[in-house]
């Protein structure tokens, strides 16, 4: 295993210190250049932030994000598996506009053009930007799976959007008699969060096997392996032992069909029928990605991979699980990593100054059980293909740790949460 040393930390975070000189200069004080940010997830309300951190008071920034409240995706997990509430999730902007002066507008783009380089909203606003950050998280492409569209989600939720469809599915569970089975679809690669999945059948099988026993959790997955694969199937050996089933896509496990009327849910040649059915489907970049002409045909956003400013449209940036991070994966501290850079090579722009080499940092905490909790950890760089890991450092959590290494690793995923979030949105 290789793991990322303290020393190998702050080495390759000292990219961001060095980014983090692009705020020492000043911006003149005869003009107010404007960055708009739409989208206040991860990405969006880290980069806002940054940006006031690294550019000072020269510039306005304008925060967009529909929703006065934010439920984290990290951690949703949890509450489906009844260990947290949603309201342990939930966030507001308030600290972000009272405290960095980042003026938020609780609206939603409707359009964007590039070419007169201003967003309209859908209360009637046009604002006009110098830079123009993207974060609109992750769609879902309803119909992929026949017959499982967005009025489906109500009877078989996917929550993997946190709120109420965690809550949708976690009153499933408890409703649940004792004895029945939980199917949970994963979908192929690339998604949100890929650990996420197979962290819910986990934590799914520590409520069940604490009050619901006899129940059993059936995982029908598009792929034929998936993220922390070994850590995985080893704790479910230790901790549930046949109480979950994973059947990987080449033999039988990718979906292709469901039926909301008969709650039953097809793949390979089988029918199957569960009391309890979560659907994960296949995803794209959110909508506004997608009207704002920032997507290709992969469904995903092309950017540069130093900038994460568009490749079809200049003076956009798209960070987080919209665009095409190369190995980033798709999660919240990516869009976090990712918020970070950007907001810096943001500001060496508006300084007249080149960007820099950056490198991120991506980790990424299962709990298995709430004492029991498993790591994936890596260094990226830039290169001119795309965004790379950095061999040798990072790794995964050793297969052959003792108990007191994963009771640790829980308490460490525990403190992981409360720093993102705290860097995030305070």
């Amino acid at each position: 295993m290789n793991t990322l040393t303290r020393r190998d930390f702050l080495k390759y975070a000292g990219a961001l210190s060095v980014l983090g000189s692009a705020g020492c200069a000043s911006l003149s004080s005869g003009s107010t250049p404007r960055i708009v940010v739409a989208g206040g997830g991860f990405g969006g309300a880290t980069c806002a932030k940054y940006l006031r951190k690294l550019a000072g008071p020269a510039i306005g920034i304008t925060l967009i994000e529909k929703n006065r409240r934010y439920v984290t995706c990290p951690f949703s997990n949890t509450v489906i598996g009844g260990l947290r509430t949603l309201d342990a999730l939930t966030y507001t902007y308030d600290t972000l506009a009272r405290k960095y002066n980042i003026d938020v507008v609780y609206d939603t783009v409707t359009s964007v053009d590039a070419a007169a380089k201003s967003v309209s909203l859908l209360g009637g606003k046009k604002l006009n930007y110098e830079r123009l950050v993207i974060s609109p998280g992750i769609d879902f492409i309803w119909g992929a799976i026949e017959g499982y569209d967005e009025a489906a989600s109500e009877t078989m939720p996917h929550a993997w959007k946190a709120g109420a469809q965690t809550a949708l599915l976690r009153k499933q569970l408890v409703d649940m008699p004792d004895g029945g089975v939980v199917i949970i679809a994963a979908p192929a690669d690339p998604f949100r969060c890929p650990p996420g999945p197979y962290e819910r059948a986990s934590l799914i099988a520590h409520y069940l096997q604490q009050s619901k026993p006899k129940s059993k959790i059936v995982i029908l997955d598009a792929k034929d392996k998936f993220s922390k694969q070994p850590l995985f199937q080893d704790a479910w050996d230790e901790l549930y032992k046949d109480m979950i089933e994973w059947v990987p896509g080449s033999q039988g496990g990718q979906v292709t069909r469901v039926d909301v009327k008969t709650h039953a849910i097809y793949a390979g040649n089988s029918e199957h029928k569960a009391a309890v059915i979560n659907v994960i489907p296949a995803q794209k970049a959110g909508a506004l990605a997608h009207s704002a002409g920032l997507a290709n045909e992969t469904g995903w956003c092309p950017v540069d991979p130093r900038t994460f400013e568009s490749k079809l449209h200049p003076n956009i940036h798209v960070i987080g699980d919209a665009c095409l991070g190369g190995k980033m994966p798709k999660s919240g501290y990516s869009a976090h990593s990712q918020a970070k850079v950007c907001a810096a090579q943001i500001t060496a722009l508006l300084l007249g100054q080149p960007p820099v080499d950056p490198s991120w940092i991506n980790t990424c905490y299962s709990l298995i059980a709430p004492d029991y909790g498993i790591t994936v950890a890596a260094v990226y760089r830039a290169t001119p293909e795309g965004i790379v890991d950095v061999q040798g450092a990072g790794g995964v959590s050793p297969r052959e740790a003792p108990r007191s290494v994963r009771a640790a690793e829980a308490i460490y995923a525990d403190g992981w949460y409360k720093s993102v979030t705290s860097d995030a949105f305070s």
